[in-house]
């Protein structure tokens, strides 16, 4: 998109949010103010037509995922989820928020070559615009793959989510040191701002909370894990974010939350400027998740970091031989200080029974 045309995209996304915060009655919270800013209809983020993803600000992209950096990331999640699709007696794998279609084209080609074919790759996806470049990305593959655009009614088989749930909208909550209030969006001159109201939400921790403490409550991510909990009838679902167990999530020196915005490759904190051209995120609070997992029904089956999920199903042993530039980028899937240990796995099931390899080593359940 140019410019100009970027320019007109946004200034009509403003005035939708604008509307939509006279029409609340001047005050809009921000997880309704993220989903507009992210999801409206042909202007949210998302919904464009630029590229977001890729490994250079050059290519138009604004971050890397673990697919877009390295092709083995799907080759070794496919070993985990083979066995899994297996016992799940199903042939099915389902996608929620498919990207670019880099994951699904190489878990459709390492499975086939790990003899456990897909019969029915389902991708839900939101955005058309992500749809028809998963499609051009999976022309190979057409006969295999269908969309949809909605949580369906029954699913059987294997899900995966990969870097789904961070981009879910949070509520944001701000302590003064005696109160609790919910942080909404107000609209002021020609942008917007924060503004304050008082609350009887509450972090799901006890804390302490110092005195301007700001942070997320994600109720739509565990709403989403409870509404999946409840139709899946039959097998396995992964999800792979960056996050933390709730008593890292709501520690004392994560006073300022992590909510974070993502453009051309750089982050800044500030979700309330250039909205609609960037990316707007929280870090996943994996034990909100696995109660409510659990609570709809869910066993959980294995929590760990993606480094020792992806080391535990081989990734070293596929690097043997490998050029350096393969080397290069796979490790930074598993160094502590780039995606290895801030990223986890964690995983859901019903009615089957396998032997989980990517936590058979390291897992952390009893830390959520």
């Amino acid at each position: 998109m140019q410019q100009g045309e970027e320019h007109s995209v946004s200034a009509a996304l403003h005035r939708s949010i604008r509307a939509a915060i006279e029409r609340q009655g001047g005050w809009l919270p921000f997880d309704r103010f993220m989903a507009m800013a992210l999801y409206a209809p042909g202007l949210g983020y998302y919904s464009r037509a630029e590229r977001p993803f890729g490994l250079l600000p050059e290519s138009g992209s604004d971050f890397v995922t673990a697919p877009e950096l390295s092709p083995l990331f799907g080759r070794v999640l496919a070993r985990q989820l083979a066995p899994a699709l297996q016992a799940s007696v199903s042939g099915a794998l389902w996608e929620f928020g498919a990207g670019s279609g880099a994951l699904a084209l190489q878990l459709l080609e390492a499975l086939e070559e790990l003899g456990q074919a897909v019969e029915r790759y389902t991708i839900v996806e939101l955005s058309a615009s992500l749809r028809a470049r998963q499609r051009e990305t999976l022309a190979a593959h057409a006969a295999k793959v269908v969309w949809i655009d909605a949580l369906p009614e029954r699913i059987e088989g294997v899900v995966v989510g990969n870097e789904v749930l961070d981009a879910m909208p949070v509520q944001l909550l701000h302590f003064d040191g005696t109160q609790w209030f919910e942080r909404g969006v107000i609209a002021e001159r020609d942008g917007f701002v924060f503004a304050d109201r008082a609350t009887d939400l509450r972090p799901p921790a006890e804390g302490p909370f110092v005195p301007g403490t700001t942070t997320e409550l994600h109720a739509q991510a565990e709403a989403f894990v409870a509404t999946l909990a409840e139709r899946l009838e039959r097998g396995v679902a992964f999800f792979i974010d960056y996050g933390f167990p709730q008593a890292e999530y709501y520690h004392p020196q994560r006073h300022g939350g992590t909510l974070m915005c993502h453009r051309a490759h750089r982050a800044d904190a500030d979700p309330l400027a250039d909205v609609g051209c960037k990316d707007i995120t929280a870090h996943v609070d994996f034990t909100g998740l696995a109660l409510a997992a659990q609570q709809a029904g869910l066993d959980v089956i294995g929590y760990t970091s993606q480094a020792r999920f992806l080391m535990n199903c081989g990734l070293l042993e596929l690097l043997q031989g490998a050029d350096t530039k393969t080397v290069a980028h796979a490790q930074k899937l598993i160094t502590e200080h780039e995606m290895g240990e801030l990223f986890k796995v964690i995983a859901f099931a019903r009615d089957v029974e396998f032997e989980p390899v990517g936590f058979a080593h390291g897992d952390r359940t009893h830390t959520l």
